[in-house]
């Protein structure tokens, strides 16, 4: 079922189960969770609403997050490689799934709460726009010179949930889950919530595995190029590393009362980043399509501040640059181009 067909259910007469799961819960949580796990209840929402008799908040705010219109759209946002020929390189939807995933394992080895680690997991890449961390630069290079604001996707992130969804509304999620969304990422301040703090060492973990996957694959790097090193410390393989790097985590963190790296492995997995941002992320096989993606995202950026009348209905009043960006960061890799192209190209000569 939806989150739209359930979120009606308190208006219903509550039967025997639903009358005592919010009850059953905070007693399973107070026996079998950790003393430093986030509670499910009660919950914290910027607006108040019933309870769902069947689903905890955070479980509600997971439902909410899978079948908003953002979620849908991360399958046709890049991850690293842009349009790729092939069909398994991640995309920004499968990266999402793999850090979720690692990250209630993480979660339930520590006792700590698996449906607020689930929901953030879920919902912190929702406002990363298209091409990946290229795209993302491009607009905030044009907020920055043309308005002098910034673009972060973190933060936008935040803004979809609270804003952008449900035609203005927002999805009205609870404020650990709203914590965990726009604390993600290492440029932002740490989340308040150690399950918040899981998510955003695992995405961090999730990518730099994965990632060296779709390089294999796409040719950029041979299994003999990885740096001997962190290699020999992880592991050879992408699951072998990455449960290398959740074991030592699980135990250091259980031992620290917090979410933290054994030394070690945090550095050998600190000198694995580093060695793909030289080889993959900013090399020359993966950035050579660079300055074309910036040439699109500045084309559009450019035409919608001259043209605002063009921003779709959807895009909720505001500014001009906060509308210009939520359009341009809403957007899909393909719809982006085919925007661009029916922009730029004339149309006896469009394919």
């Amino acid at each position: 079922m939806s989150e739209q067909l359930l979120t009606s259910s308190s208006e219903h007469p509550a039967g025997p189960v639903a009358e005592r799961f919010a009850e059953r819960i905070r007693a399973r949580e107070e026996r079998e969770h950790s003393p430093l796990a986030t509670p499910s209840y009660p919950p914290q929402r910027q607006r108040e609403e019933p309870d769902c008799g069947l689903r905890t908040p955070f479980q509600r705010d997971r439902d909410r997050i899978v079948h908003c219109k953002a979620f849908r759209r991360l399958k046709y946002k890049t991850q690293v490689f842009v349009s790729p020929a092939g069909d398994h390189y991640r995309t920004r939807l499968t990266h999402t799934l793999e850090v979720t995933q690692i990250s209630r394992t993480v979660a339930r080895a520590l006792r700590l709460n698996e449906d607020l680690v689930e929901a953030i997991g879920l919902g912190h890449d929702l406002g990363h726009p298209p091409f990946g961390h290229v795209g993302e630069d491009a607009l905030d290079r044009c907020l920055s010179e043309r308005f002098g604001l910034s673009f972060m996707h973190h933060e936008h992130s935040l803004r979809v949930v609270d804003t952008l969804e449900r035609d203005g509304l927002g999805l009205n999620l609870t404020a650990p889950v709203r914590d965990g969304i726009v604390s993600h990422s290492g440029r932002s301040r740490p989340p308040a919530t150690l399950e918040g703090k899981i998510v955003r060492l695992m995405d961090r973990v999730a990518y730099i595995n994965h990632d060296i996957d779709d390089a294999v694959r796409a040719g950029l790097l041979a299994p003999a190029d990885l740096p001997e090193n962190p290699i020999e410390v992880l592991g050879t393989t992408g699951p072998q590393r990455i449960d290398t790097l959740v074991h030592d985590l699980v135990e250091h963190s259980e031992e620290a009362g917090d979410i933290v790296q054994g030394e070690t492995i945090g550095s050998a997995m600190a000198e694995l980043r580093t060695f793909m941002f030289e080889r993959v992320y900013l090399g020359p096989e993966a950035t050579r399509e660079h300055e074309k993606i910036r040439l699109v995202v500045r084309s559009l950026f450019d035409h919608y501040c001259a043209h605002p009348e063009e921003i779709p209905g959807s895009i909720p009043p505001g500014e001009l640059p906060r509308r210009v960006t939520d359009h341009l960061a809403g957007m899909t890799d393909r719809f982006c181009i085919r925007t661009f192209e029916a922009l730029s190209v004339p149309v006896a000569f469009a394919p």
